[in-house]
């Protein structure tokens, strides 16, 4: 966790103790990368007995509807994760005041929300691997054209970072109740 982490989180102290996080994640066609970290953070922040709430968008539109890849929930469910009930959509403009934090998976993601994102609210936009601990990655990586591999290294980025973005989430709303 970085001093930049827990400044970038600045704006969650005025959030009342109890009330949630409100984090979306991004990826491009919200059927893989996005829903696992979707799911990823739903069932680590419950675990940890967390106010958060969460759910993914992607960049592109084409998958509006859909569930998660069969791969991605494959692999998800294995280490304990449910996506089924996920259903892709796209980003939206609005995103960005409904939700305290954004985080996107990669550079053109990232390039693909900051278009839609108001100025003022810039601050709520990041990448997901910012809050990893032990990856020392720039990205979640896509897997959908490549193999099995692929989408057990997105699960290990993904557990890395939701990890972090929960530790960083907690050490804030503490200092927002000081």
């Amino acid at each position: 966790m970085t001093t930049d982490n827990l400044s970038t989180l600045a704006h969650l102290t005025d959030k009342a103790p109890h009330e949630a996080v409100r984090v979306l994640m991004v990826c491009m066609g919200n059927i893989c990368r996005s829903p696992t970290a979707q799911g990823v953070l739903e069932h680590m922040a419950t675990r940890a007995r967390l106010a958060v709430t969460v759910d993914s968008a992607g960049t592109y539109g084409a998958h509006a509807g859909e569930p998660p890849d069969k791969r991605a929930q494959i692999h998800a469910a294995r280490r304990g994760y449910d996506l089924s009930a996920q259903r892709a959509r796209r980003l939206r403009a609005e995103d960005f005041t409904a939700f305290d934090l954004v985080l996107v998976m990669d550079e053109d993601n990232e390039a693909a929300a900051a278009a839609l994102c108001p100025p003022t609210e810039r601050h709520r936009l990041r990448r997901l691997t910012d809050f990893c601990r032990t990856h020392a990655v720039d990205e979640v990586p896509d897997p959908y054209y490549g193999n099995a591999q692929g989408f057990e290294r997105v699960l290990d980025i993904v557990e890395d970072a939701c990890a972090g973005l929960l530790d960083s989430i907690a050490v804030v709303k503490r200092a927002g109740t000081q």
